[in-house]
């Protein structure tokens, strides 16, 4: 069954195909650096301008809209007709809309600076323009000032003129006028007036014509801008690495999507539903020995050991190993547990009743636990050796005994007989725990056989060749056989086992059974495997009778 991704899943995902995921990162980056570098680069350059009062502005001291200087009027100025047109005589160009659509005008805060901006494809088009419509919108400005100062002088002129031409009339009438009389009081005192006035429109007249015309000043001038502001090169590359990141993790999903195999311990747990016992983090599985008790692997199984132990009711002894695929996890869990419940001084029976899935490794088992590969489980069931020939003890644990899986093939069907049951019967009185290794569920039905005649099962995953719906499948059979899986042992996966050289020259001799004359130990030669039956007589009889033997 398969269960809803949560993070920590994804993070998984991503670890396990971290290839993917930088593959698709790299090509991000990349993408981004090339949509960059096909981009327009676009400089800006600003030029500020403070701005003063010109001719009769009113002061502009005091901020950016008071009085008669507005200087949010003054920003939309810049942009005006004939500012711009000045600034394209300036840059002898003729496209108006164009140069309008690339100046921008910002007004500080509390201040009474424009800041002249101007965009362009190269850094000195940014310094020209933006130097160009700084001095065009002075120049526009200080014309302006003068046009209407000289406006105001010409009225004043004109007043002038009117009153100098009423004063010449009222001189005129007094030199007709009788001194001392009304009338000549009275002209008199109009000419008073209008000599006055006159003085005051000569002083003003004079005011305008000194007046000093200065629309503003540039405070800074427009600098050769050393980057563009545009492409923006660190968000488009970090665009790319976000679009090729997220690639990656789809691809990621959708591999992890079709890959079933069993990558770690959430797989088996999550997706298959079935406890993890242990897991061996060891990177590489021996091949000739059982892990030392004070590794790390041999440290893992003296814990499953303990659970198994811990999960057996009275009564319980018989213990089946089993792969979810092909392989040889099964026997590697099947040799370790069985070694590590011996190491506690517990009587303990190793069956092998997996036929080896290589020629070239064709006795995984006896060489784990340095017995003999022939005779065994088969040859017994076959009627060709009873009980005490094929028992061996293990070379290094003197209370395990091993039974490998013989020299008689498959032994087809030999699994499935009554031979078979009531063998495990027998055994279950001569010992304190019985470990079975069987076949692989995904090979046939051997395995819910012998799964059958045990107490519990434990299923032996190997990552990177187990997949899921193996795992899945195996705990299906053992359910319907009714054998509890206590749960999964997940190894790390086992290379196939190379043939060394010498070892490939020379053929394998199977030794035959021993026969009357080698029951002494003193016969057998000191380099072979001692052969030694841990039941009684009486036991061993019984079962040659149930053998056929």
């Amino acid at each position: 069954m398969d269960a809803s991704y949560e993070l920590s899943d994804y993070l998984t995902m991503a670890r396990r195909h971290w290839w993917i995921v930088l593959l698709a990162l790299t090509a991000g980056l990349a993408a981004g650096y090339a949509y960059n570098d096909q981009l327009p680069r676009e400089y800006v350059s600003a030029a500020q301008v403070l701005v003063r009062p010109a001719g009769q502005d009113a002061n502009v001291a005091g901020g950016r809209t008071r009085d008669e200087i507005n200087l949010d009027t003054e920003a939309q100025l810049v942009r005006s007709t004939a500012v711009v047109s000045q600034a394209a005589a300036r840059l002898g160009r003729d496209d108006i809309e164009a140069l309008t659509a690339r100046v921008a005008v910002e007004v500080p805060p509390n201040t009474s600076v424009l800041q002249i901006k101007f965009n362009a494809t190269t850094a000195a088009e940014a310094q020209a323009g933006a130097r160009a419509f700084a001095e065009s919108y002075l120049h526009n400005r200080e014309e302006n000032a003068k046009a209407t100062l000289t406006g105001q002088i010409e009225s004043l002129k004109g007043k002038l003129a009117e009153l100098t031409s009423e004063l010449t009339k009222i001189n005129t009438q007094l030199a007709t006028a009788r001194s001392g009389s009304s009338a000549y009081a009275t002209l008199d005192s109009q000419r008073d007036m209008t000599v006055g006035q006159i003085n005051q429109l000569t002083g003003k007249i004079n005011g305008l014509t000194t007046e000093t015309v200065s629309g503003g000043v540039i405070i800074r001038d427009a600098r050769l801008p050393g980057k563009p502001v545009k492409p923006n090169t660190p968000v488009n590359v970090a665009a790319g690495a976000v679009l090729g990141l997220l690639v990656g993790f789809a691809t990621a999903g959708l591999r992890e999507r079709f890959d079933r195999r069993v990558r770690g311990r959430t797989d088996v747990t999550n997706r298959c539903g079935i406890p993890v016992l242990g897991q061996i983090t060891d990177k590489a599985v021996p091949q000739d020995d059982v892990f030392a008790p004070f590794s790390g692997g041999g440290r893992a199984f003296n814990r499953l050991r303990n659970e198994v132990v811990a999960a057996m009711q009275p009564g319980e002894q018989v213990v089946v190993v089993t792969g979810a695929s092909r392989g040889a996890a099964a026997t590697s869990v099947a040799a370790n547990l069985a070694a590590a419940l011996a190491r506690t001084g517990t009587n303990v029976v190793l069956i092998g009743a997996h036929a080896p899935d290589s020629l070239i490794d064709p006795a995984p088992l006896a060489r784990l636990m340095g017995v003999s590969p022939a005779p065994g489980l088969s040859d017994v069931l076959a009627g060709r050796a009873n009980l005490s020939e094929v028992t061996q003890r293990a070379a290094r644990n003197p209370t395990l005994r091993v039974i490998t899986a013989g020299a008689t093939g498959s032994a087809a069907g030999l699994l499935q007989s009554q031979a078979l049951r009531e063998m495990v019967d027998t055994l279950r009185g001569n010992a304190e725990y019985l470990v079975i290794e069987a076949p692989s569920t995904s090979t046939g039905a051997d395995a819910q056989s012998l799964a059958s005649l045990a107490d519990a099962a434990i299923l032996a995953v190997e990552v990177r060749r187990t997949r899921r719906p193996e795992v899945s499948d195996a705990a299906e059979q053992l359910r319907r056989v009714g054998t509890p899986l206590l749960g999964a042992v997940i190894m790390p996966r086992i290379a196939p086992r190379k043939q060394p050289a010498l070892e490939a020259a020379e053929p394998t001799v199977v030794m035959p059974p021993p026969g009357p004359e080698l029951n002494g130990h003193d016969d057998l030669p000191q380099d072979q495997t001692e052969m030694l039956s841990t039941l009684d007589p009486e036991t061993l009889a019984a079962l040659d009778q149930a053998t056929g033997r």
